[in-house]
C-alpha cells in the first residue's frame, strides 16, 4: 500500500512557482526549491520527477490563473470593448505593483520564460504558444466587438490589433521590471488606448 503524501502538493507547486518567477528557471537551484517548498530533495523528485517537470507544472498553473483573470475582464459584456481593454491594462498595472520590491517588479512568469526558454525548450514553448493563442483570441473578439460598435478603429485587422495590445502588455511588464513607476505604466496604457480609438 502506497504511503500517503504528508504535504500539500498544490501549496508546494505554488511555492515553486514563486521561486521560478523570482529567479527564472536556470537560476533556481534544487536547494532554492527545497527552501521555498519546505520539502526535501527526495520528496520533490518523488512527486515531480525532475526540476523541469516541476517547472512545467508551475508554469501551466501560472498561465491558467493569469489567463483566467484576463478572460474574465475581456468577456465582461457589461462593459464596452474599449472599457474592457482599459480594465485589462489597469489589472496588469495592479499586478505589477503587487509583486514589487526595491522599485522593481518581478514581471510576468510567461514573459520571463518566453525570453529565457521558449526558443530552446519545445515543451515549454508549447505551453506558452497555447496560452498566447487563447489570450489573442479573447483580445481579437473584444477588438471586433469594438470595431462593430464603432469605438475601435477598423483601419487595422482585428488580429493585428490584438497582437498590438498583447505586445503593449508585454512591454508594460518589462518596463515595470526595469523600474517604471505607476504613472509611466498608466501613460503607456493610455497611449495604447488612444491608438485603438476610431
Amino acid at each position: 500500500m502506497a504511503r500517503p503524501r504528508l504535504f500539500d502538493e498544490e501549496r508546494a507547486l505554488d511555492a515553486a512557482m514563486r521561486a521560478f518567477w523570482e529567479k527564472g528557471y536556470e537560476a533556481t537551484s534544487t536547494q532554492d526549491l527545497c527552501e521555498a517548498t519546505g520539502l526535501g530533495r527526495s520528496s520533490i523528485y518523488n512527486t515531480f520527477s525532475s526540476k523541469h517537470d516541476l517547472f512545467q507544472r508551475a508554469l501551466a498553473r501560472y498561465v491558467d490563473a493569469m489567463t483566467a483573470q484576463q478572460l474574465e475582464i475581456l468577456e465582461d459584456v457589461e462593459r464596452s470593448a474599449l472599457e474592457r481593454i482599459e480594465a485589462l491594462f489597469e489589472r496588469i498595472i495592479e499586478q505589477e505593483f503587487e509583486q514589487r520590491w526595491a522599485g522593481r517588479s518581478i514581471g510576468c512568469l510567461s514573459v520571463n520564460t518566453t525570453v529565457e526558454l521558449a526558443a530552446r525548450d519545445p515543451e515549454v514553448d508549447r505551453v506558452l504558444t497555447r496560452d498566447l493563442r487563447v489570450r489573442l483570441d479573447a483580445l481579437r473578439a473584444a477588438v471586433e466587438a469594438g470595431q462593430r460598435a464603432g469605438e475601435i478603429t477598423a483601419d487595422r485587422e482585428s488580429e493585428a490589433l490584438a497582437r498590438f495590445v498583447n505586445a503593449v502588455i508585454g512591454g508594460m511588464r518589462v518596463s515595470a521590471q526595469g523600474g517604471a513607476d505607476r504613472p509611466a505604466l498608466k501613460g503607456i496604457a493610455a497611449t495604447a488606448v488612444s491608438a485603438l480609438r476610431r
